[in-house]
Formats: structure tokens, sequence, C-alpha cells
């Protein structure tokens, strides 16, 4: 598979990461053969969060580890932290919280909760996961150095943070954030729309996010793609989905011409951007996971990546 190097680092995995938030509805025998199938693929990243199935999803996969063929030092394992889960509007892999918190204590006491649910010694990165307005970036840092010099976790990043909000983390602390990660998907395309709409007045010249993109690329961030299926937030997959026929129209085109399936296709897409980005897919159907991952392998020409984005609905100005 396709490698990269995390933040413009020696740091070099997979292209594709096997992200676990629905691993909560497996079984354990049914873990392991989503993992094995993950590793004889070509992945080796693991992305979790504290909250995935309200913590569920972490013991599943902490008892499939065990139980697996895999040695954990083959693996990148990384979890995220920092919402506080409302327990009254959560259910199975849809968790919501009712606050966020990046208080010291609670960043240490998560991801020792992690690790524990994980039954592993260290993480070899950790997010914060949503931007907290309450922040306080000296307890972040007091948090990450700890964290650090206990031999916990090895590298930091983001998720779901514009330019400003990392900025406002990276300046104070020590270590260097080396991810952010980002909804991004043929259906979910704002990043790069409002820059081919700039100084125009129609919504695709919106920039919601501070440009995102550009900054990422400028300060050599890894940008961690996740819903890479979906539309909208959890509507659903657009893969074989009769709302998108143009696009899966197109999508069976090169998926027929490149010998990989539509989900293959819809990963090529992200990963011929030239932004370092990572796909985080999430199914935890084996034979989805092999042909997700298929997809690192093929590299989309200009226009081929081009074709998806207009059949996707979009256009040039």
């Amino acid at each position: 598979m396709k490698q990269l190097n995390i933040g413009n680092t020696n740091w070099q995995t997979s292209a594709v990461a096997l992200g676990i938030m629905r691993m909560e509805a497996l079984s354990t025998e049914d873990a392991v053969k989503a993992l094995e199938t993950s590793v004889d693929s070509g992945i080796n990243y693991i992305d979790s969060a504290d909250i995935y199935g309200m913590g569920h999803s972490e013991e599943v996969f902490g008892k499939a580890l065990k139980e697996s063929s895999i040695s954990r030092d083959k693996l990148y394992i990384q979890s995220k932290g920092g919402i506080i889960v409302d327990p009254n509007r959560s259910h199975g892999s849809f968790v919501f919280g009712k606050r966020y918190d990046f208080s010291k204590q609670h960043l240490i006491d998560t991801v020792d909760g992690i690790l524990k649910r994980m039954q592993v010694d260290y993480l070899d990165s950790f997010l914060l996961h949503r931007p907290d307005p309450l922040m306080e970036p000296e307890e972040v840092a007091e948090a990450f150095d700890e964290l650090q010099a206990s031999g916990k976790v090895r590298h930091f990043g983001v998720s779901n943070f514009n330019p400003q909000q990392f900025m406002l983390v990276q300046e104070a602390v020590d270590q260097r954030l080396l991810i952010n990660q980002l909804q991004f998907s043929i259906m979910h395309t704002g990043m790069i729309d409002f820059g081919m709409h700039t100084n125009m007045q129609d919504a695709r010249s919106v920039n919601h996010d501070g440009g995102l993109l550009e900054f990422s690329r400028r300060y050599g961030v890894t940008v961690q793609t996740w819903s890479p299926f979906q539309y909208g937030m959890f509507a659903g997959t657009f893969i074989n989905n009769d709302k998108f026929p143009e696009l899966n129209k197109k999508l069976q085109e090169l998926a027929d011409k490149y010998g990989v399936s539509k989900n293959g296709i819809a990963t090529a897409w992200i990963l011929r951007h030239p932004a370092n980005m990572q796909v985080v897919i999430g199914t935890m159907n084996p034979e989805h996971i092999a042909d997700s991952a298929k997809g690192a392998d093929v590299k989309l020409t200009k226009q081929e990546w081009y074709d998806v984005y207009f059949a996707a609905g979009n256009d040039l100005p």
C-alpha cells in the first residue's frame, strides 16, 4: 500500500487508516477478522476516540488485538479525547457530548482510560477531538508534557480545528502538532470549493474554515479525512445510493478501468490531492475494508479527478 509521512516527519504509515467507531457492535471474533483483514490489506494505522461506543469500541479492539495474530508494535494506534459524553442522547455508534473539556487532569485521565480499554502501554498519537472554547492552552501544554514524559503518548494533533484554533494550541505546546482530522470526501468538498470560487458571490465561494487545506499544506500538517464515503453529517453513504446516479456511474466507470471497487475510487480520489492526506475508513466489513484499501494504489489522472468532482454536482467558475 501507498505510504505517507505523518506531518512531514519520518513517521511513515499506510495512506489508509482503520477507524474503529463502529467496532462496538462487533463480537471479538468479528473484530479480529476486521483487524487482520486491515493488516493483510496493508493498513497499519488505527484511529479511535474515547467516546466511540461510549468506550466499548476500544474495549472490543483491546480484546481483538490480544486474540489476533497482530503484534502491537506493527500498528500505529491513535485515539482522541476531550468530549464529555451525554448518555441521555447517545446510543450505539452515535455518541453526543454535553461539553468539551481540555483541562489537564481530564486529558491525562482520558489517556489512562484509553490505554486500559485498548490494553496497550502507549498511544502513537493522541488528538484533541473538537475545539473547546473554554480551553486554556497552558493546561493542554502541561498535559501533553506529562503524557509524553511518561511514555503514554508519542505524538499529538487535533481534530476539527480551524487554523487559528490550531495555532493557539501549537504556540502553547512544545510538541509539534502533526495531524488535523477533518471531514472530507467527494460529497464534502468545502475545503477546496471556495478556493476555486474566490471573490465570487455563490454558495461555494464561502470560506467556512479559514483556509484549512492551504494552511495544512503550508505547515506540513497531515489531514486525516473522516467519513470518506459519506454525504452530509452521517446522513449515509453515497456509494450505490440512488440519490447520486451520475456520481456512481462515474465511480463505476473508473472502478472498471482500474480493477477496484467504487470505494477504492473514492479513496483514490482523496489521495490524488497533493495535500498529504490520510483516509480514515470506518467500515467493519472485511470485504469493504479490502476494497477500500486497494484504492490507495490507484493514481487517478488530473482529468479523472475533476470528472469525479463534476459528477458529484460541482462545477468550475
